[in-house]
């Protein structure tokens, strides 16, 4: 019998208190070397070795740190974008190219991201698209922040579940996985995960 949705809610903020709370009791020791361990998985990754344009995103409240990608994208050759709130009234993401001599500008959540003057990339653009969560499980269902900018941004995939572009990779702490997250009817799977533990290919 499915669960009623305002059951599913409350479990899920649950959730997210508690796993939010112990990513940021991490010390700053032991992020350098799990953040260090997720960046040499994923370069490392067929995923990031045959992407041509890859969306990261910065670290907000703990999360992963992928900045050292980004220092290394003259060699990598890749066209690296972060993603961009779509204005007031609209839930979902843009995607703007990240160029070192363009300046980022705070959004409205304090987050750094590309002004207008950069490229903007629609996501079926894109190769790769790495995604921030604050748990996930076995099956790639992702729990996030809770304001649905991701799922409202990646729905087409669930009306074209062949599709493998974008490839939809979230990153954590292998202290995130939850053993089965109570999922809604709106989340979008991911295809993967990458974790200080290495790459985890789901679907």
């Amino acid at each position: 019998m499915n669960k009623p949705l305002q059951d599913i809610r409350s479990e899920r903020q649950a959730i997210r208190r508690e796993l939010r709370q112990q990513r940021m009791a991490l010390s700053a020791a032991q992020r350098r070397v799990a953040d260090a361990a997720i960046c040499r998985a994923l370069t490392r990754s067929r995923p990031w070795q045959q992407a041509r344009r890859v969306a990261l995103f910065l670290p907000h409240k703990g999360e992963p740190d992928l900045r050292p990608l980004m220092a290394d994208r003259p060699r990598s050759g890749k066209r690296l974008c972060l993603p961009v709130l779509k204005p007031f009234g609209e839930r979902g993401l843009w995607f703007r190219e990240s160029r070192p001599d363009q300046p980022l500008i705070d959004n409205r959540f304090g987050i750094p991201e590309p002004g207008p003057a950069s490229r903007r990339f629609r996501p079926r653009e894109l190769d790769l698209i790495l995604t921030p969560l604050v748990a996930f499980d076995s099956d790639g269902n992702r729990l996030g922040m809770g304001a649905g900018f991701y799922d409202r941004t990646f729905a087409f995939l669930q009306r074209h579940p062949s599709w493998r572009r974008p490839l939809l990779l979230g990153v954590a702490y292998g202290f995130q996985e939850h053993p089965a997250l109570p999922a809604a009817r709106w989340d979008v799977p991911l295809h993967g995960v990458l974790t200080e533990d290495g790459l985890r290919r789901i679907r």
